[in-house]
């Protein structure tokens, strides 16, 4: 009976530290927020350079450093030339976040994607601008040509914890 109960007592123990060590694997990478957390987080319009655009398209994510931020499209159409050319997307991080190599630290931000035509297979380009409107960084979007289904917005998340922003088949690294 002794030996039971310290058999048992072994199996509770490693059950416990196999469930510690997954947590502890899950706060190293990053994880798509969903549901009644991501309704909340999810502004209706997001303000730049003096407008507030309407958003769509949002993706939240919670950041191996357990920050989140928010990616979203924003609805230009019907705003002024210089703001239609410049924005598609508005980013908010709680924390320090790596988009494409360059680090961006808490704030908001509002982004561009320069894609190549319909059917082109070749990189475009990312550019991310402060609240003002003032350049931050901009790096070259990779295309994936074999990504099944792509949406106007997403973030997938790797195996190994690393994730990409994808706008259709073009993507950033984000660390």
């Amino acid at each position: 009976m002794r030996k039971y109960r310290v058999g048992l007592w072994l199996a509770a123990v490693a059950v416990v530290s196999g469930a510690g060590c997954q947590s502890a694997l899950a706060q190293n990478k990053f994880e798509v927020i969903t549901g009644k957390a991501f309704d909340s987080a999810v502004p209706k319009d997001f303000y730049l350079e003096g407008n507030a655009i309407p958003t769509r398209h949002a993706v939240l994510v919670k950041t191996p450093a357990g920050a989140r931020a928010l990616f979203a499209l924003i609805d230009t159409t019907g705003y002024a030339t210089n703001i239609k050319a410049k924005y598609v997307g508005m980013i908010i991080t709680e924390g320090d976040l790596t988009l494409c190599g360059h680090k961006v630290t808490v704030g908001s931000y509002g982004f561009g994607w320069d894609l190549p035509g319909t059917g082109v297979d070749a990189p475009g380009k990312f550019s991310l601008y402060n609240q003002a409107g003032a350049a931050v960084a901009d790096c070259t979007a990779e295309r994936q040509a074999d990504l099944k289904l792509p949406q106007p917005l997403r973030v997938i998340v790797a195996p190994d914890g690393s994730a990409r922003l994808y706008h259709a088949k073009h993507y950033i690294a984000l660390q």
